[in-house]
């Protein structure tokens, strides 16, 4: 090991308790991108994310207005053109803390209870970026042997809205060799992972009307039909009995996995017990013909996220209900467009849909799948590096989730990603009591310091 990795190394055991006093003021900063009362908070956590950077030696470190809120850019070019360029992505908003009554502690102010740090957005994502921080101030104390832009927005948690517009005006400000995206996570704290794979994102509301207005239902029902009741039939029919999605042409553009595809995917520890156990429900559903990994790793799915209908309050209305209204979104896999998605959407309830009923569906946006080349020197780097750290390999991860960013970069830009990240699936993420679990947050400033010695 060369002596400036030693000296980074050895500055990062002796300042871990800076590092954390760092996270904790830029935890108590509100930014919730989402309420705009907070608008102040996210401009002055963007300040001072830009000052940290400036303070460390990158110039050009400044706030950039979008539509929103800000963009955070700074770059660190000293290593040369032979040297590899790094744009480091991440975000600093963070999701709204209520319900603030289930807070064991109040959210933004940070509370460390055993091995954890719990504050909103300790884990997603100012936790992430603040590892990369740290990391890069212990590579500093010597020399940086890359050259790195830090792009860090204030919008994630709403869906970037100006993240493409942004991306397209600054093509050249934003050059490099490779996006570095800690936006993901681990499985365990003993099992490192790589995120190889994201599923897209195709958006919906469905609005379902009747009647002119609310109806008495002693004097009308069984006369005309209930649109919370042709919703439900509706939602129940992108279903069949053994939940396949009934949308045409959904699964044509569906790779199908090979055999070989199929065992290294469910050779993982986390099969189905850890879905069911995690999740709470007394039996898994989805796909037939697939496991719970296979159908969160490789599948597309229809998922239905509310309904909104008639009265709900206490004690008895009986009424039937003039309005119905489900959001719905679909996971896409690689392939899947989501415009076509809509397309096929509409199909199906023009084909569906009965006459005594008007049916309004809103796309609300959507999103490509993400594929991780796995032949990138970066993500090489990034596995040698967790494997110093953790004494093994990491798990090549494949996610149902979706990070928009990752194709979005590579659509504007031509950048591969990297994702990984040092959050964890206990870490109650968007969810009151948000945490960070402290050893694995001090393995991964470990990681990064090993990565930006080893990427080439």
């Amino acid at each position: 090991m060369s002596d400036d990795r030693t000296k980074a190394l050895e500055y990062f055991h002796s300042h871990q308790d800076a590092f954390l006093n760092n996270l904790i003021e830029l935890l108590r900063i509100p930014s919730v991108s989402t309420d705009p009362e907070h608008k102040t908070d996210m401009l002055q956590a963007a300040e001072w994310l830009a000052g940290q950077l400036a303070c460390l030696g990158f110039a050009n470190a400044q706030v950039m207005p979008t539509g929103l809120h800000p963009v955070v850019y700074a770059e660190h070019l000293q290593a040369g053109p032979g040297a590899p360029t790094l744009l480091m992505y991440g975000h600093y908003d963070v999701q709204p803390a209520d319900p603030y009554e289930l807070w064991q502690t109040p959210p933004f102010e940070p509370s460390v209870r055993g091995d954890c740090l719990y504050a909103r957005g300790a884990s997603d994502m100012k936790g992430q970026v603040l590892a990369i921080l740290s990391a890069v101030e212990c590579v500093l104390q010597d020399h940086l042997p890359v050259n790195l832009k830090f792009f860090l927005e204030g919008e994630e948690e709403i869906g970037s809205p100006s993240l493409d517009e942004f991306l397209s005006s600054h093509v050249d400000l934003l050059k490099a060799d490779v996006v570095i995206n800690l936006d993901s996570g681990m499985l365990d704290p003993q099992t490192p992972a790589i995120t190889t794979n994201l599923r897209g994102l195709a958006a919906f509301e469905l609005r379902v009307s009747g009647p002119a207005h609310d109806l008495h239902s002693g004097v009308f029902g069984g006369t005309v039909h209930n649109p919370a009741q042709a919703l439900a039939e509706l939602l129940a029919g992108m279903h069949d009995e053994n939940g396949y999605i009934t949308l045409p042409g959904y699964y044509d553009s569906v790779d199908v996995l090979n055999e070989e595809e199929r065992r290294q995917l469910n050779a993982s520890p986390f099969g189905d017990s850890f879905y069911q156990t995690a999740s709470g429900v007394p039996q898994l559903w989805g796909e037939k013909d697939y496991s719970a990994l296979e159908r969160t790793g490789t599948r597309p799915t229809l998922e239905v996220n509310g309904i909104l209908s008639g009265f709900t309050g206490a004690g008895t209305k009986t009424v039937i209900p003039a309005q119905a209204m489900a959001k719905i979104t679909c996971r896409l896999v690689s392939h899947q467009d989501p415009e076509k998605v809509h397309k096929q959407m509409r199909a199906w309830l023009e084909q569906n849909a009965p006459a005594t009923i008007h049916w309004e569906l809103d796309y609300l946006g959507g999103g490509q799948a993400f594929a991780a080349d796995l032949h990138l020197p970066a993500l090489k780097a990034f596995s040698q590096a967790l494997e110093i750290v953790w004494g093994h390999s990491p798990l090549y991860m494949r996610q149902g989730g979706s990070i928009p960013v990752a194709p979005a970069m590579k659509q504007a830009l031509g950048l591969d990603s990297v994702l990984s990240g040092f959050g964890l699936p206990d870490d109650n993420q968007h969810a009151p009591n948000e945490k960070l679990h402290l050893p694995t947050w001090y393995r991964g400033i470990e990681t990064l310091i090993h990565f930006f010695y080893l990427v080439k």
